[in-house]
C-alpha cells in the first residue's frame, strides 16, 4: 500500500480520504509524511478513526458523507460489514443476489450530513491526491469536484460498471488524461504504463465479473 501511495503523495502534501472507514489508507498516508482530511459519516468507524488519530495534528477527521452538493442523505449501514455502507439504493438493488454479494445485508439507515469535494478543498486546502471509496456513490461525489487536483482514485465494482464508466467520463471532463487500475486489495497497478481514458473504459467493460472490484486511478498530464 505504501509503495502505490508514493506515486501520489509525498512528505507534507495533503491527501483526502474520502470514506476512511477504520483508517488504513489513513495510516498508510501518515507513514509517507502527508496530511490527511479522513472524511467517514458513520458514527461507530469516526469513534475509531478518533481513537486512532486524534492526538496526531496531521489527521483532520470530517464525519460527513460527500456527494455532489450539501446537505443530508440517507445511508444504508451494512452492521455485518460495515465497510460496504451506502448512501445509493442503486447500490443495493445491484448487489442483491449478484453472485459473491449474497450474504449482504443492508438493515438500518441514518442520516448523514452531506459536504462537497469543493467545499473541502475550501475548507482544507488543494490536495495532491484523493481517495473516494464510498460504495456506488463514486460519481455522486466526483460531480461535486469542480477543479482537478494532481491526482485521484476512485473504486469500482463489477456489479456497478456503469457507475465507474460515468466516473471515468467525469474524470476525463475534468481534464485528466492518464488512467491505471489496481484489482481488490492487490495495492499494485494493472498496467506498466498508463492509459487514456478510451482504453480504461475498455479494460473495465472486458474485465470479467468475479475482478469484483478495485480501484481506477486518475491523474493530471
Amino acid at each position: 500500500m505504501d509503495r502505490l501511495h508514493a506515486g501520489f503523495a509525498r512528505r507534507g502534501d495533503l491527501v483526502f480520504d474520502v470514506g476512511a472507514h477504520v483508517g488504513d489508507r489513513v495510516a498508510s498516508f501518515r507513514r509517507l509524511g502527508a496530511r490527511v482530511v479522513a472524511v467517514e459519516p458513520q458514527p461507530a468507524l469516526v469513534a475509531v478513526l478518533k481513537l486512532l488519530y486524534r492526538r496526531g495534528g496531521d489527521v483532520v477527521i470530517e464525519p460527513v458523507a460527500v456527494g455532489r452538493r450539501a446537505g443530508e442523505t440517507s445511508l444504508m449501514v451494512n452492521i455485518d460489514n460495515p465497510t460496504v455502507s451506502t448512501a445509493s439504493s442503486a447500490f443495493v438493488t445491484a448487489a442483491s443476489g449478484a453472485p459473491g454479494w449474497d450474504a449482504q445485508r443492508w438493515t438500518r439507515t441514518l442520516t448523514a450530513s452531506v459536504t462537497t469535494l469543493d467545499a473541502l478543498i475550501d475548507k482544507h486546502g488543494t490536495p495532491a491526491f484523493i481517495k473516494i471509496d464510498v460504495e456506488g456513490f463514486e460519481h455522486e461525489a466526483l460531480e461535486g469536484l469542480s477543479r482537478a487536483v494532481k491526482a485521484l482514485s476512485f473504486e469500482f465494482t463489477t456489479i456497478q460498471r456503469d457507475v465507474a464508466l460515468a466516473c471515468i467520463a467525469r474524470c476525463a471532463a475534468l481534464g485528466y488524461t492518464r488512467f491505471n487500475a489496481a484489482l481488490g486489495e492487490s495495492q499494485s497497478l494493472v498496467n506498466p504504463a498508463w492509459i487514456d481514458g478510451e482504453q480504461i473504459a475498455c479494460w473495465l467493460v472486458a474485465l470479467p465479473h468475479a475482478a469484483n472490484s478495485g480501484d481506477i486511478y486518475a491523474a493530471l498530464a
